[in-house]
């Protein structure tokens, strides 16, 4: 294919996100939109400059659209891959993959059976200075690790919630503060220190009307026999930006909002990384976070079709923060310590 077409499902504002980084990439382009509302359709066309379809499977009978990428509800991430890869799509998933580990298996499956390529969005290990975390990790330049901590304490007021039909459901959002808001610095970490062999978790609804959670902390176990905790929140005003821990018996390098902000390691000075000009950070304000690490995940999806190989963050990569995090509200829930 001399240039690579999308379709993009959901419009939103991840939508346009993804908008933002097809225009300004080469070799790709966006053919048209998918939106569930037989209303809105116009309104769409106008916004993003393409054709709009409110019957997706007329928008995916398009032989020029050769990827969609899924930007609607988290809940229904799983059905968009199905039909998307039965049309013989490849696709790229905004996170999470699906709200349980169960449905997260079955679009890896359809996607295997279709021979597409399922890629997950996890812009945040695009970073530079986390990029220099993990291979400084990764050489063994911290030793032996010993405790991990992802801390996304952050606040979200009411409207953020009352303003989305989904938002905080079960159903759609699988939760609240730990899938939607807590799950990339989740990945970061559980990337950094290895699998988790056990979790022991308390969540809350303390302030918010919604199902999930607007609180909670857990406990992990990793299997290298290191420990950590996570802390997650949309009720802790006025929100503090994500910060990322790792201890090592050599040393320690403590993130925040995607930044180095304390380098600690036996004989190896801190690496000279860009000054932070901006937050890309969304403790209290969402739309706060840029877009140019997306543009990197879509364009190493591109060339990941163009290669035929697996994305930056495949399937199988992608399930490992569902999994931590839906065992964290099974341990809250139960009681008791959740093994993997």
């Amino acid at each position: 294919m001399t240039t690579l077409g999308v379709g993009i499902v959901g419009t939103g504002s991840i939508a346009k996100t993804f908008a933002k980084c097809i225009s300004e990439l080469k070799g790709v382009n966006l053919v048209s939109m998918y939106t569930k509302s037989t209303q809105r359709v116009a309104e769409v066309e106008k916004q993003f400059g393409v054709p709009a379809f409110a019957e997706m499977s007329v928008f995916l009978d398009n032989p020029e659209i050769h990827l969609i990428c899924v930007c609607n509800e988290s809940g229904n991430h799983g059905e968009t891959i199905r039909q998307s890869a039965m049309a013989s799509k490849h696709v790229l998933c905004e996170k999470p993959l699906e709200v349980t580990p169960e449905k997260v298996d079955e679009a890896i499956e359809i996607c295997k059976t279709k021979n597409v390529i399922l890629g997950c969005v996890f812009q945040n290990r695009c970073t530079t200075d986390y990029q220099v975390l993990l291979k400084t990790v990764r050489e063994g330049k911290l030793g032996k690790l010993l405790m991990g901590n992802a801390h996304i304490n952050w606040y979200r007021n009411k409207d953020y919630y009352a303003q989305s039909e989904w938002r905080g459901t079960k159903q759609f959002d699988g939760g609240a503060a730990f899938i939607n808001q807590g799950i990339h610095t989740i990945d970061l970490l559980q990337n950094i220190m290895g699998p988790v062999q056990s979790v022991f978790g308390n969540v809350q609804t303390l302030v918010h009307n919604i199902e999930g959670e607007d609180v909670g902390a857990g406990i992990l176990h990793f299997k290298n026999g290191a420990i950590g905790t996570i802390t997650a929140g949309t009720s802790l005003y006025p929100g503090y930006p994500e910060r990322l821990e790792v201890y090592g018996e050599k040393g320690s390098v403590l993130m925040e909002a995607g930044k180095i902000k304390q380098w600690n390691v036996k004989n190896v000075p801190a690496t000279e990384l860009e000054p932070n000009k901006s937050s890309n950070s969304g403790a209290s304000d969402p739309t706060s976070i840029g877009y140019l690490n997306h543009k990197m995940v879509i364009q190493d999806m591109i060339n990941a079709i163009r290669e035929n190989r697996s994305p930056m963050v495949d399937g199988a990569e992608a399930r490992k923060s569902v999994e931590v995090i839906t065992a964290i509200y099974r341990s809250s829930s139960e009681g008791k310590t959740v093994f993997l």
